[in-house]
């Protein structure tokens, strides 16, 4: 967006506080707006991707493009930088489980719940393969070690500036498409927080007229507001800064969650679940040794900043204790 739009030095951010804002904005009018608008932006986003590997495979073999590095410069890999490069791949990923929020409001969940999770999961990893062998077709590992916007830089060797700047508006409505489902996905945690906790109970609010939870998406909001600001104030890149404070958090949840299908394994034998896990109990241990190995390797990219996210968590604790103490009635 700030290609297509330059608005000064903090541009980007101010983009992002833009979007941040229309789409809370937009999910508080009614969960119907917000539905329709994230099916817009995801048949964009898929005709983006699909434009990108249907041009990388048209000009593949066509067009030279120089290496951007001299032979022998590239980094040699190691169990340890294949961590470390993981975090971000499977960071384009870390949605896949968020359909599982909206359960409660899903069709038959004990059905399609599982259907939605696998079948999502399989197109977008079909659609990121089949993108990348694009670009390594056009530019080769060395030369996409320095291209910035590469959708935008394929386009624009293989089908001129015009196209570029129509896949550039493609990947903004792909930005949003992704950050729409989050804001929708992500209030129903923040509105399960006050039904929970009953101290809280004003995020538990929920508007009849329009389906969605309020006061959860105006807190959210806010809160992604901040992040935003502190993006924009950091050292270094923005990206860099939230995958840094978001990584480790990330990764231990996700911990703890697999952890957690033991413990209630172990303590509720006999209890009838909707949900069973295929190839008890490999796949969960399989699950667990992953998250350890990104846990471990994001804290390490991270540095000070896993210390960051983990203090904005321990920060919680209070609410643990709050939870747990009944209200004082008048």
């Amino acid at each position: 967006a700030h290609q297509l739009v330059p608005l000064g030095a903090y541009g980007p951010s101010v983009h992002a506080a833009f979007a941040v804002a229309l789409l809370t904005g937009l999910n508080i009018l009614g969960t119907q707006q917000s539905k329709r608008t994230q099916v817009a932006f995801t048949f964009l986003a898929l005709l983006a991707v699909t434009t990108v590997i249907v041009a990388g495979w048209i000009g593949s073999g066509e067009i030279p493009v120089p290496a951007a590095t001299e032979p022998g410069d590239a980094p040699r890999a190691t169990l340890g930088s294949l961590g470390m490069g993981m975090v971000f791949v499977l960071l384009t990923y870390g949605g896949w489980n968020e359909a599982a929020y909206l359960s409660a409001e899903l069709h038959d969940p004990r059905r399609n719940l599982s259907r939605v999770l696998l079948l999502g999961t399989a197109v977008v990893v079909a659609l990121y393969v089949f993108a990348n062998l694009g670009f390594l077709a056009i530019f080769g590992l060395d030369g996409l070690r320095n291209v910035e916007a590469v959708g935008a830089e394929l386009m624009l060797i293989v089908a001129g500036p015009a196209s570029a700047v129509l896949l550039s508006l493609l990947v903004c409505c792909t930005a949003l498409s992704t950050m729409n489902g989050t804001i929708l996905t992500g209030a129903r945690v923040y509105f399960a927080l006050g039904r929970d906790v009953p101290r809280l109970r004003g995020l538990g609010t929920w508007n009849e007229q329009g389906a969605t939870p309020v006061h959860a998406l105006l807190l959210q909001g806010g809160i992604t507001l901040l992040l935003v600001l502190a993006g924009a104030l950091s050292a270094g890149s923005g990206i860099s800064t939230m995958v840094a404070y978001i990584s480790p958090v990330f990764w231990l949840f996700m911990l703890l969650t697999g952890l957690a299908l033991f413990v209630l394994r172990h303590r509720e034998p006999g209890r009838e679940l909707p949900f069973r896990v295929p190839l008890y109990p490999f796949t969960p241990i399989l699950f667990c040794l992953s998250c350890a190995g990104l846990l471990y390797s994001s804290a390490r990219y991270a540095g000070a900043g896993a210390l960051v996210g983990l203090v904005v968590l321990l920060a919680g604790l209070p609410l643990r204790f709050l939870a747990s103490k009944p209200a004082r009635t008048a």
